[in-house]
């Protein structure tokens, strides 16, 4: 008999419900565990004591700036560097853009959200293109 791989856990930083919303729907057919963060403090805090396979992180969600964020996870949990997926809703932010460019952090504007985040998702977990959801 073979063991079933375990579900992938994503970290939502989102403190929107309509959003997090849509990202649970997204993971769940990616059959991925999301577990949330309402804030940038509350998020590292899981990130030191939990294993997670990528991060959704929200820049505009956060009570602590997203280049501490950013930084500290890294510093925390170097395997998720290259898996924090950021949603800049409609930031044109230069400092914004900026730490995005400097961390080479994939992102998605908020305007494209759900036609863009299926592709980020799967590129970002590794999950092959066979996979379809229902």
């Amino acid at each position: 008999m073979t063991k079933a791989p375990a579900r992938r856990r994503v970290l939502i930083i989102e403190d929107e419900p309509s959003i997090r919303n849509i990202l649970y729907v997204l993971l769940a057919a990616l059959d991925c565990e999301g577990d949330v963060a309402y804030s940038g403090q509350q998020a590292l805090a899981m990130i030191s004591r939990e294993k997670f396979d990528a991060v959704l992180l929200d820049l505009r969600c956060s009570n602590v700036p997203a280049e501490h964020v950013v930084s500290r996870i890294k510093e925390i949990r170097p395997s998720l560097l290259g898996r924090v997926l950021v949603i800049t809703g409609e930031v044109t932010d230069p400092q914004a853009m900026e730490l995005i460019e400097r961390h080479v952090l994939p992102h998605i504007p908020g305007s494209r959200l759900i036609s863009d985040l299926w592709g980020q998702l799967r590129g970002l977990l590794g999950v092959s293109t066979s996979r379809n959801a229902a």
